[in-house]
């Protein structure tokens, strides 16, 4: 059939639920500037963000993910799923960890985000520790996906590990950019760690 324009891109639906989990975090990280992480409750946030305590719970199941949780574990699934068969699996994890990235660096103000959000990663413990799991979190799912992918066991080990040296690369790449005051380009200081690892490891 011709003359169909099929719609593309989030539905109405997905929209607002993008701006909700945005106005949630963008109030959040004000009122953690202005009192601090550990002075500001939930409920602060959601009077800040216009909603309701519950609904805040919907997006972020914890105050601490309100920092890290960015909502992209089934893009990055499909955008995993969907790299080319014979591609390295430290590329096409690359890929799949530089696409957000290269979207906050085309934008100021997601960078200054991202800024806040790693600045909160590092000084606070609770927010440290949540860090961490969330890692291990999306290493069991990046895992899970490449070994699919690959013909492998769902817990094959080689695999664990070279996605777990992957996102340990991510990491200290992304921090190491913090530390530059900013002066590092993060995509490129994440590519340099990423083309190290695939030059020594396999799969």
């Amino acid at each position: 059939m011709t003359g169909v324009t099929v719609p593309t891109g989030p539905s109405l639906r997905e929209r607002k639920k993008i701006r909700t989990r945005r106005a949630i975090r963008s109030a959040a990280l004000r009122l953690f500037a202005a009192q601090g992480y550990d002075g500001t409750t939930v409920e602060r946030i959601a009077e800040a963000a216009e909603v309701s305590a519950s609904t805040v719970f919907r997006y972020f199941p914890t105050k601490e993910d309100i920092v890290l949780s960015d909502g992209r574990g089934p893009a990055m699934v499909a955008e995993l799923r969907a790299r080319p068969a014979r591609e390295s699996v430290v590329s096409s994890l690359r890929h799949v960890l530089l696409c957000p990235l290269r979207g906050m660096l085309a934008d100021e103000g997601d960078l200054e985000e991202l800024r806040q959000r790693l600045h909160l990663a590092r000084s606070v413990p609770a927010v440290r520790a949540r860090m961490g799991e969330r890692v291990r979190e999306a290493g069991r799912l990046l895992a899970s996906v490449t070994a699919e992918r690959l013909g492998r066991p769902g817990d094959d080990l080689e695999v664990r590990v070279v996605v777990a040296a992957v996102l340990g690369a991510w990491s200290e790449a992304v921090f190491h950019w913090l530390d530059s005051d900013g002066t590092a380009d993060p995509g490129a200081v994440l590519d340099r760690s990423l083309e190290l690892l695939a030059a020594n490891l396999r799969p």
